[in-house]
């Protein structure tokens, strides 16, 4: 059995790595990767696994965006640390999901059921992750803050960026007012449109619109400047600044 393991914990990865080798004695770990565009290298450069173990959240997004660039075959067991919401969707549309932290009687049973499953499952399991992917790109157009005694409707479209301190994320708008919001970037950045907004680091969420100029900073990274007040400066690691280039540069479709 050929696994590949989508983790940006190394810890994690390796905890992973040493169950699935005392379970699955002929078991080969055909790769490791730890981020969207690591992902989609690997896919490029070798042949599809048998199996995925696919962490929902990594180092540059939600895993599902590699389905973007990558048409993988593969049967999926998703991971995830957290997201409850979204358990019982992906419970469906993958072979299975294990909730970190990784249980191996969860891990057993997850290879059992990949064991039993015939050529025509795996391949209703891979049209069920392209409807999931389908559904994830529909993106929402405006979204519901709650302040005090009512509930504000806010347009994505206004929005300049979303920032979290302190476990408390805000909605800053173009126009300067902001709100607080009640999801973690992580949610929020799956229900935003990928050509608008951009996952510019842990603490920000940048709007296409507000984007004023960058300026080259140390380490070959970007700083970039808003056309509206920031709490902190907005850097894009050196790893990221290609991805960046091509976010500001696309043309939507």
């Amino acid at each position: 059995m050929r696994v590949l393991i989508i983790e940006d914990e190394t810890a994690a990865a390796r905890n992973l790595q040493s169950m699935l080798e005392a379970l699955e004695p002929n078991i080969e770990i055909v790769g490791i990767t730890e981020s969207i565009i690591d992902t989609v290298d690997w896919f490029a450069a070798n042949p599809m696994p048998d199996i995925v173990f696919m962490d929902i959240h990594i180092a540059d997004g939600e895993s599902f965006r590699i389905f973007d660039s990558v048409d993988i075959t593969s049967p999926i067991i998703f991971t995830t640390a957290y997201d409850q919401y979204a358990l019982e969707a992906f419970k469906v549309n993958s072979i299975d999901y294990l909730l970190k932290p990784l249980k191996e009687e969860e891990l057993q049973r997850a290879l059992d059921k990949w064991h039993r499953i015939t050529n025509t499952e795996r391949s209703e399991y891979h049209h069920r992750i392209d409807t999931m992917v389908a559904d994830q790109r529909k993106k929402s157009e405006m979204f519901l803050i709650h302040v005090k005694d009512k509930i504000v409707p806010i347009q994505t479209a206004d929005v300049a960026y979303f920032y979290t301190s302190n476990e408390r994320v805000t909605a800053h708008l173009l126009n300067g007012n902001s709100y607080p919001v009640d999801k973690t970037l992580e949610a929020l950045q799956a229900s935003l449109s990928e050509h608008d907004f951009f996952r510019a680091n842990r603490q920000f969420i940048i709007s296409r619109k507000a984007v004023k100029d960058i300026s080259v900073w140390f380490g070959s990274r970007l700083s970039l400047n808003l056309t509206v007040e920031i709490p902190e400066r907005i850097v894009i690691s050196k790893a990221r600044v290609p991805e960046f280039k091509r976010w500001l540069t696309a043309i939507k479709e």
